[in-house]
């Protein structure tokens, strides 16, 4: 079902919508809950909260693309239960991901970081938008989709190892693009 006809259901507060969501996005959701979390109940409650969150901002919003909508939904919600459980639990890939970029990036809460943070965003964008396709499509699905190195060398059609090595490159090229703006990491 395409999104449009999605939405136009969530307008219409049919019963139909989440099932509709569901099948559409629900293996791309689970997935992305589940490579933050690693834990398949707490990813299931992740991807059902962001259901409900959809069913209770659509209406007024008109989300376009609803795909990018609702995955930002699920990995905001997941991220602030990975963040509930992170004391218990130390094994998540998505740990591991965020220990790789975090000599590049770091986050802040007060005015000045959040700033900061907003400033970095923009940068970001700049520097995934200046990749070629194949390796925005590898750092974003390691590092925004939390997929394991080798998930995110299969999505380009590289190996674990060639993933691996690009990723470090990529890395340190962000690096070298942010100290060059004159961003601290």
């Amino acid at each position: 079902m395409e999104d449009s006809k999605i939405i136009d259901l969530f307008f219409r507060r049919s019963r139909e919508a989440i099932p509709a969501l569901a099948e559409k996005y629900g293996p791309l959701c689970h997935s992305l809950a589940n490579g933050i979390l690693s834990d398949r109940r707490d990813a299931e409650e992740c991807v059902s909260d962001a259901y409900l969150g959809v069913w209770n901002t659509v209406p007024p919003k008109r989300p376009d693309p609803l795909r990018a909508y609702l995955c930002k939904i699920v990995r905001n919600l997941s991220i602030t239960r990975y963040r509930a459980n992170r004391a218990a639990k130390r094994d998540s890939r998505y740990a591991l991901a965020l220990e790789e970029l975090g000599d590049c990036v770091s986050g802040g809460t007060d005015p000045a970081e959040e700033w900061e943070a907003r400033e970095l965003a923009e940068l970001l964008n700049d520097f995934l938008g200046r990749l070629p396709p194949k390796d925005r499509v590898l750092f974003l699905g390691r590092y925004w989709f939390a997929d394991s190195v080798r998930e995110a060398g299969a999505r380009v059609g590289i190996s674990e190892k060639n993933a691996s090595v690009r990723l470090t490159r990529l890395r340190k090229a962000l690096r070298s693009y942010l100290e060059e703006r004159g961003v601290r990491v």
